[in-house]
């Protein structure tokens, strides 16, 4: 016996019902061009290949997935009209819609699915997403049969559009799977199976879209063209949205930016649609390093800190609080743990309690990295808020991202500010950070040398458990042991927002944000 899942593909009909956004108050209007904007240069509009928001916002409209998601976690039918996942949660089955076409005019089958898997498998930097998918059958062109080797609950999110994009095998099987990475198709022509096509793509300046009229949805896009500009400096943006030269965009984190378009009339600013992209800002401590080897340390430090200064001050409050890895829009969140409210009497206690007391103003020093500019004032402030408790903190700024991230890689640190993203499932994006056979494997590993067997164990079920509030409760577990153990002191959201004009009908705001199909968007007449 199956479990079997099945929904209609949408319609136009499906406007009021809204995938990945807020439902419309009209009928949509067809035509017009959306201009919106990438606040960094885009390295590769292929997203089977690339992980990146920037990646993710063009590729998910010149690639279809299998699935999408509306803004209550719940998968719906794109690429696939149905799917089945067998009782043991051993392999998913995906019926392909009977319709769907390259952008070239080539029936996307079932082999292209399979090609895709392998593509990914291969090349995409987050192997954890399909490494328990051993083989792909395709029984016919429109049938195709994930195998398991485990049950893979995460497999769902990861069928979306920001991590699964089906590409033609006809176009990139003529190299090696792992040179797709570097297919001169990825950016020059690419050949898609998503609502828009490529018409130009110029580095540093814009990404052109228009309307591919074979679109497997009848009647979508809405939009006849998208213009992606792309413009680095966030003042800048901020004079093109006030001046209504863009329509929309997306990912701005700059809190005194945020704070001053929320002020321009016709513009509405939301952190909405962000939950499955899941960035937490924290402070990450070495656990095999001097003092911080001492679990009472790392919690004086926690209480040290102030997280309501960062969160009101310095975030202007833009953010959210934030109490684990787990982000606090995703369904597996639990506020059941530690919330280390600033208690300098405590943290004092703590550091004399673990056998560092105070020798005149001062019991030892730590350093701290950080590997951009906008983090310095965090970073500051940590250095000024532990120096009440005797912590006496080096800032030690990296002449480049590289060089921090080969600093974090090697463990070559005592504590850091940082940024790590979710990813929509755990097992993707918050396992790495805990996982004790992941220690020192780069950066955004378990750059902690953070090691708990009963973490190891609850993380390994929660990866195979496909019931729901069973996950739940593990990932619960989860979060209390590492609020009590802290090899990272989480602190806040990191405070993403869209911002779009009053012009713009059924923007995108569901849990991938813009890294989602956008076919349902339109400009309102």
């Amino acid at each position: 016996m199956k479990h079997f899942i099945k929904g209609l593909v949408a319609s136009a009909a499906l406007s009021a019902v809204v995938i990945g956004g807020q439902a419309a108050a009209e009928e949509p209007v067809r035509g017009g061009t959306l201009v919106t904007v990438i606040g960094t240069n885009v390295r590769n509009l292929n997203s089977s290949v690339q992980s990146g928001i920037a990646t993710g916002y063009p590729g998910s409209q010149l690639f279809a997935s299998p699935l999408r998601y509306d803004e209550d976690w719940t998968p719906q039918p794109y690429l696939a009209e149905s799917w089945e996942v067998s009782e043991d949660g051993l392999t998913v089955t995906l019926n392909l819609v009977k319709n769907a076409k390259f952008h070239d005019g080539v029936p996307i089958t079932s082999k292209d699915v399979a090609f895709s898997v392998e593509v990914i498998k291969e090349n995409h930097p987050f192997k954890s997403m399909f490494a328990p998918v051993s083989s792909v059958d395709t029984p016919d062109d429109h049938t195709a049969v994930l195998n398991l080797s485990k049950p893979h609950p995460a497999l769902m999110l990861a069928m979306s559009g920001q991590l699964m994009s089906i590409i033609p095998q006809h176009v990139y099987g003529d190299v090696p799977i792992k040179e797709v990475k570097t297919h001169p198709r990825n950016n020059e022509n690419p050949v898609g199976s998503g609502p828009f096509k490529l018409v130009e793509y110029k580095s540093g300046e814009h990404i052109i879209l228009e309307r591919f009229d074979d679109f497997f949805i009848e009647g979508r896009p809405y939009l006849d063209k998208v213009v992606m500009r792309i413009i680095t400096d966030p003042a800048a943006r901020a004079i093109a949205y006030e001046n209504g030269e863009l329509h929309m965009g997306a990912f701005e984190s700059l809190p005194r930016i945020i704070n001053r378009l929320k002020k321009v009339d016709g513009l509405s600013v939301t952190p909405e649609g962000y939950g499955a992209i899941g960035p937490l800002d924290w402070l990450a401590m070495n656990t095999q390093s001097g003092p911080l080897k001492d679990v009472r340390v790392r919690k004086a430090i926690a209480y040290a800190i102030d997280k309501n200064f960062i969160q009101k001050a310095l975030m202007l409050g833009t953010s959210e609080d934030s109490r684990t890895g787990i982000h606090p829009d995703s369904p597996f969140y639990s506020t059941d743990v530690e919330a280390y409210d600033v208690d300098l009497d405590k943290a004092n206690a703590l550091l004399d309690e673990a056998g560092f007391p105070m020798d005149g103003d001062k019991r030892f020093s730590l350093t701290i990295d950080f590997g951009w500019p906008g983090v310095k004032p965090q970073v500051e402030y940590v250095k000024a808020a532990l120096k009440k408790v005797g912590i006496d903190v080096s800032v030690r700024a990296s002449a480049d991202f590289p060089t921090w991230a080969k600093r974090m890689g090697q463990m070559d640190f005592d504590m850091s500010w940082d940024t790590v993203f979710n990813w929509g499932d755990p097992v993707i994006g918050v396992h790495r950070t805990y996982v004790s056979d992941n220690i020192g494997k780069g950066v955004w590993s378990n750059t902690q040398g953070y090691s708990n067997a009963r973490v190891d164990e609850l993380l390994d079920m929660a990866a195979r458990e496909n019931d729901p509030e069973k996950r739940k409760a593990m990932y619960g577990e989860f979060q209390q042991i590492i609020a009590d153990e802290l090899p990272v002191y989480h602190t806040n959201t990191l405070p993403y927002h869209t911002v779009y004009s009053d012009k713009v009908g059924n923007p995108p705001l569901g849990i991938w944000g813009t890294s989602t199909p956008i076919d349902m968007t339109y400009l309102k007449k």
